[in-house]
């Protein structure tokens, strides 16, 4: 992908400028890059980070530019090109855009690079630590306590490290109400085959699981299918996707993208940013489970009543379960698998 495919990509979304306009309050114009590894149609990750995108626009007169990127080498060259556009923040949504942002922000101080899901630093390079496997644990809760089969199932996109966090805790969560249940990991390989994300569950509810917690983007929406077809629960992921099956997902662990979004655009446009790793969970309201109220009389009060009682838990900062899963998430340190 060349500076035309850039530019292409900045024009259909409204967002290119070879001006370094000021806004009302005489503040310069935030200038903002999304980079994506997949569609934003998927209803879930990527489509959350360009509703985020769109709020900086419409909340604080950013001009905006998007562009999906398959490969490293595309994030790269992307990177490159926004920075050597003078554009204020390019934003890589996802843990595998660190090697690539770490290579280029260095070469264009002037540009702020971000990485969701990530932990790297620099003078001009934040990391966004999204604490999603806190919300995880409350979702494996209520699987724990509304499974029949005893047989839980977990299946994503790609084996990366904040994925496998959610996993665990998911596992743990669980397993805290339901010490019976086996949990069956599957990894589809790629994060928008619908269809293969549909046999992936179909596998799995062959296999006796009757509840699938899945963080597989696009591919999701096959695993959605499957479990309408066959009658089990499931769980959305990264957006609130309860209204994409209301009659099969139990409810959302949910990062509210636009939310986060929203804070890192004011930081900049007030000149407070800093490089850093910036965490965001339960207790910064990014991070959140959301029950389907369509399915709340599957769910047993009580088990309800534990969820909220550990989400309280998590908002004062005073539940310690997931502690290591935190620093694991970006690290070669090994999870402790759940007991």
């Amino acid at each position: 992908m060349a500076l035309a495919t850039a530019a292409a990509a900045a024009s259909a979304c409204g967002g290119d400028s070879k001006t370094s306009a000021a806004d009302s309050t005489g503040a310069p114009t935030l200038r903002v890059a999304l980079l994506t590894p997949g569609p934003i149609s998927d209803k879930s990750w990527n489509g959350g980070a360009y509703d985020g995108l769109t709020a900086l626009r419409d909340s604080l007169g950013a001009q905006i530019s998007h562009i999906q990127t398959k490969t490293p080498a595309e994030f790269e060259e992307n990177f490159r090109q926004y920075g050597a556009q003078g554009y204020t923040v390019v934003v890589g949504h996802g843990f595998e855009f660190q090697d690539a942002a770490t290579r280029v922000a260095p070469s264009y101080p002037k540009t702020n690079y971000i990485v969701t899901s990530g932990r790297v630093t620099g003078p001009n390079l934040a990391g966004v630590a999204f604490l999603f496997e806190e919300a995880s644990y409350q979702a494996g809760m209520i699987a724990g306590a509304v499974t029949k089969t005893n047989k839980l199932g977990l299946i994503a996109g790609t084996e990366l490290p904040p994925v496998k966090a959610s996993f665990e805790a998911f596992a743990r969560g669980a397993k805290a109400v339901n010490p019976k249940v086996e949990v069956i990991t599957s990894y589809i390989g790629n994060w928008d085959d619908v269809s293969a994300g549909k046999e992936q569950a179909l596998a799995q509810i062959a296999r006796g699981v009757d509840i699938i917690f899945q963080n597989a983007d696009a591919a999701g929406l096959g695993i959605f299918q499957a479990a309408k077809e066959k009658k089990v629960y499931a769980f959305g992921t990264n957006a609130n996707q309860n209204a994409v099956a209301p009659d099969v997902i139990l409810g959302s662990v949910v990062i509210d993208l636009p939310k986060a979004f929203m804070l890192l655009g004011r930081e900049v446009q007030s000149g407070a940013f800093k490089g850093r790793v910036i965490s965001l969970g339960v207790k910064e309201d990014v991070v959140r489970l959301v029950l389907n109220p369509a399915l709340s009389a599957v769910i047993p009060a009580t088990a309800m009543a534990a969820s909220d009682s550990v989400g309280t838990l998590l908002r004062t900062g005073t539940f310690d379960a997931l502690k290591d899963l935190t620093v694991a998430a970006d690290s070669a340190k090994p999870i402790a698998p759940a007991k």
